[in-house]
């Protein structure tokens, strides 16, 4: 019964964020799993919904995860055909953009370590 109260928790927030995203999609379209995740976090944040209340599923939904994404490899993998003429032009887009946050992420903490160092002596 405690597995079903957790998940049914995880699944609440995931549908009021689904209902919440057709409600303010002519404005501001954000998708439902979003909006579910940070209905999640704030509600753990605040202690509205205890951790303990979601802690054993959400465990366990974090260990799988790898399993979550195998329906969307097989989609890509049925869809090879349309993507075999423009593979190397997303290969390009992956490095790129990769290379591209990992400089905009390294200068960022470089500058907040700069920023926030407490010794007035400290190299970083």
């Amino acid at each position: 019964m405690k597995i079903i109260s957790q998940l049914f928790w995880i699944l609440l927030c995931s549908a009021i964020g689904e209902v919440l995203s057709v409600l303010i999609a002519p404005i501001f379209p954000i998708p439902g799993s979003v909006l579910g995740m940070m209905l999640m976090f704030c509600a753990l944040h605040f202690n509205i919904l205890p951790l303990e209340k979601v802690y054993d599923v959400a465990s366990w939904i974090t260990a799988n995860m790898a399993l979550f994404f195998v329906p969307a490899g097989v989609a890509v993998m049925e869809q090879f055909g349309v993507l075999k003429d423009v593979w190397w032009q997303l290969i390009l887009i992956i490095v790129v953009t990769t290379i591209g946050m990992m400089t905009f992420v390294g200068r960022f903490v470089q500058f907040l370590m700069k920023k926030f160092s407490k010794r007035k002596g400290e190299e970083v």
